[in-house]
């Protein structure tokens, strides 16, 4: 009986409320327009705050302040960037197209569009058919 006594004061109160709100239509447009600036300088405080609070950057430590440990991480990092480097410089060679081949107004670019040689020639005999 609880559960249903709640969904009929659920049901009057909703009903209630758009009455309301079809009665003042203005005053429904007004809160709710309230509501939404309210919510945009909420959420534009706490972005600022959020910017603001940040921790400052921590200045590079000096190579003699570092224990054993720190160095031994430190190698390690320096090895892992290596290997980094040197598997994004494996990659293969890019063509690019020359400028000469395009007219000075029609707006275009140098841009790599082959990733290997072979794909360039695929391309310039296909475009020789």
């Amino acid at each position: 009986m609880e559960s249903r006594r709640r969904d009929m004061e659920l049901l009057s109160n909703s009903m209630a409320a758009y009455a309301h709100i079809r009665a003042n239509p203005e005053s429904f447009g007004l809160y709710f327009v309230l509501g939404v600036c309210f919510g945009l300088v909420l959420t534009l405080c706490l972005l600022v705050l959020r910017l603001s609070c940040r921790p400052s950057p921590r200045p590079p430590a000096r190579p003699g302040d570092l224990s054993e440990d720190e160095e031994d991480d430190d190698e390690d990092e320096d090895e892992e960037d290596t290997v980094d480097r040197a598997a994004s410089e494996s990659l293969l060679p890019v063509t690019e197209i020359p400028l000469e081949s395009h007219g000075p107004g029609d707006g275009a670019l140098a841009v790599n569009v082959f990733a290997s040689a072979e794909e360039l020639e695929r391309a310039q005999r296909l475009e020789e058919r």
